[in-house]
């Protein structure tokens, strides 16, 4: 998968619980060439503007359930499918401001198959538009 393609464009918002904003999510796509167990993916890092969030405070949306990362380790009763798009979210209070931002995420997927970890990065420019992207 080419890292242009992982994210989806209209799928960057800011999160609502009530009345507050909890955070942010963005649906992306593996960036493997094939699908994998949850169990083997390793690490997802997020980078939004320079900022890097911690893992604590990433949660992985496939299918209506969701795993913390730590969690997912030990999923082996999903799949995430080549071309299938998952959800991201990212625990910030207030969530992100209205405006453009740039990201980067990091997938880090450890096949038992194989003698390496594979590390894979996509980058894009998204926009959060007041009132219309939260959740």
């Amino acid at each position: 998968m080419y890292p242009r393609h992982m994210f989806h464009p209209d799928r960057f918002t800011n999160v609502r619980s009530g009345d507050t904003v909890t955070g942010f999510q963005f649906d992306c796509r593996i960036q493997y060439y094939r699908g994998v167990t949850l169990s083997i993916i390793r690490d997802i890092a997020v980078n939004v503007d320079g900022v890097d969030y911690d893992r604590k405070d990433i949660r992985f949306t496939l299918e209506g359930d969701t795993f913390t990362l730590d969690e997912m380790e030990t999923v082996i009763t999903y799949r995430w499918k080549f071309g299938q798009f998952a959800t991201v979210t990212v625990l910030k209070e207030g969530g992100l401001a209205p405006g453009k931002h740039h990201i980067c995420s990091t997938q880090t997927i450890a096949p038992s198959y194989m003698p390496m970890i594979l590390v894979h990065s996509g980058e894009y420019d998204f926009e959060i538009r007041e009132g219309k992207d939260e959740l």
